[in-house]
């Protein structure tokens, strides 16, 4: 089973706040001390980071899960909880987040890039918060907030200067490992390679050398844009390369003639990216070694090539890698355009909203109303006057009754539910 992997899915949960503390201060000769309950610490966060030291989503194919610290609870003497260790998970550069809609929320495209993937939850408040004018011995406190939670698919698209691609068996694996240290798997038929290979050349001596990556794209076929062939999977692949180079087979036993196949590799790259077709690209004749050199010539004079190479005998190879370090950086000096979009997860939501669900049940959704009712004792009177009143300030009984509720309905925050009396 290879170990190269370039779809997975993560699971994140952030770790949940500690609970507040109910305490009151115990000292000699204080009959009644007052409340001296501390605050719960918050859960810790959950990040992704690309990173050069992973080239693949191995990791997450078997063990999806990966889950922040808890904080702690607060205790008595107004001692505040610990806050939970928060995890900064490393996935490869090129890794792209998308929810289980498809839709993108994150593209981590850059060495370095972060984003914040689950938050963590407030720790709650101890009763010592709460003390008032009127609430001298608050006997409540808040119960910690959850950490949030999801479930995320993740791709990956390779980040290569220069994508090779062609037909199958045109020699693409044969040419990276001749140009590079890679050592793809080679054989003599269709298909040989079924996942990409990255590799490495250098150009120079160890004083004076540059370097550059390359990507060998497995072949492409009529029809893989439409995903014929596992098309798509492979040409997420071409995206991010900033070069292309077209290898064409020669060969009698090439599947059409070159001009066929450059022109179907160029409307399958076009029907999948239009941007494809205008990057600069290197067409290069392959198998030198195996057709006259008449037609050889006859291509090169034609301009459908621009140059024939024998990753067998050597021949042209030199003169190729130094065509496509110049490539490279040409590309390398144009000014890349980047939007700063790894910033913020998502805007967290602080009003609320009020929807009736079919059963006739009024639910009030919100973070800040579902603190509001996250008391850690809701028995006591005073405790019900303090959620009646911070409701009541948050407007929950306007908006309530502007949706319909009437006297007597059951209305829900989070798992506290109550029975609608209009002098909430």
């Amino acid at each position: 089973m290879s170990n190269f992997v370039d779809s997975a899915q993560i699971h994140v949960k952030a770790g949940d706040g500690g609970a507040g503390s109910i305490s009151f201060r115990r000292e000699a000769h204080v009959d009644k001390g007052g409340p001296d309950g501390g605050d719960g610490g918050a859960g810790g966060d959950v990040w992704l980071q690309a990173t050069h030291n992973f080239t693949s989503l191995f990791m997450f194919r078997d063990f999806p899960h990966r889950g922040a610290e808890n904080g702690s609870h607060g205790q008595g003497k107004k001692k505040h909880g610990i806050t939970g260790k928060s995890i900064t998970v490393e996935v490869p550069i090129g890794t792209v987040v998308k929810d289980l809609d498809g839709r993108l929320v994150v593209d981590l495209d850059t060495a370095g890039a972060r984003w914040l993937a689950a938050k963590g939850g407030q720790g709650g408040r101890g009763n010592t918060r709460f003390l008032s004018n009127s609430k001298r011995a608050p006997s409540f406190a808040e119960q910690g907030e959850e950490g949030e939670e999801f479930w995320f698919n993740l791709e990956l698209k390779l980040a290569a200067d220069i994508a090779i691609i062609g037909f199958p068996n045109v020699g693409k694996s044969t040419l990276i490992s001749v140009i590079s240290a890679a050592k793809p798997k080679i054989a003599d038929y269709p298909f040989t390679t079924l996942i990409p290979n990255l590799g490495v050349v250098r150009v120079g001596d160890r004083n004076d050398s540059s370097e550059f990556i390359v990507a060998d794209i497995p072949g492409l076929i009529e029809g893989a844009s439409e995903g014929k062939g596992l098309g798509h999977e492979f040409l997420r692949h071409i995206e991010r390369a900033k070069a292309l180079l077209v290898l064409i087979d020669p060969s009698p036993t090439a599947p059409s003639a070159p001009a066929e196949q450059l022109n179907v590799l160029m409307n399958e790259l076009e029907k999948y990216m239009a941007d494809l077709v205008v990057r600069p690209r290197l067409v290069v004749v392959s198998k030198i070694d195996t057709v006259d050199s008449s037609q050889i010539k006859d291509l090169l004079d034609s301009g459908l090539v621009s140059f024939a190479v024998s990753s067998a005998t050597g021949e042209g190879i030199k003169d190729l890698v130094n065509q496509m370090e110049a490539m490279v950086t040409a590309t390398r000096e144009v000014p890349k355009l980047v939007e700063d979009h790894i910033v913020i997860h998502r805007p967290i939501p602080q009003n609320f909203e009020v929807v009736k669900d079919p059963d006739g049940i009024f639910r009030v959704k919100g973070r800040t109303v579902e603190r509001t009712v996250a008391i850690s004792n809701i028995t006591t009177p005073e405790a019900i006057d303090y959620i009646q009143s911070r409701l009541k300030k948050l407007g929950v009984d306007r908006a309530l009754k502007r949706s319909g509720v009437r006297e007597g309905d059951e209305v829900r925050i989070a798992a506290f539910s109550f029975e609608y009396q209009e002098n909430l």
